[in-house]
């Protein structure tokens, strides 16, 4: 159900290296969640650097949306880069276990395209 790959950069170091990754595979990074920092405006103090990584490539969202709208409710991807004590970690919940739970067999060939472009993102990331 989860990828996930140990990497010894730093986050500006995977920052860069996944926003690269991710436009020769014809993704973008649309959004990226510093979940330490929006903790801390919220008084919540987290001492570990964990952020969330909004990825999309629209060609596939549509093809998605076209066959189940529900799976909006997935969408964008994401890749999580997260702090532990071993160095940082890339994680990402597959894409075939997410299409599965919505019940359109249709989506599966969809699916494991984008499943291939998360995984060799989070390798070339690492």
């Amino acid at each position: 159900m989860l990828y996930e790959k140990l990497s010894q950069k730093t986050m500006p170091e995977i920052e860069l290296a996944l926003r690269d990754s991710a436009a020769r595979h014809k993704f973008g990074v649309i959004h990226i969640h510093d979940l330490q920092q929006t903790m801390k405006k919220k008084g919540v103090d987290f001492e570990r650097q964990c952020f969330i990584f909004e990825v999309c490539n629209p060609h596939q969202a549509k093809k998605v949306l076209e066959v189940n709208g529900a799976v909006s409710s997935a969408l964008p991807c994401r890749i999580s880069a997260y702090e532990t004590a071993q160095g940082l970690v890339l994680s990402t919940i597959l894409p075939t276990a997410i299409m599965g739970m919505f019940g359109s067999p249709e989506l599966a060939p969809i699916a494991v395209e984008v499943e291939a472009v998360m995984k060799a993102m989070i390798d070339e990331s690492a």
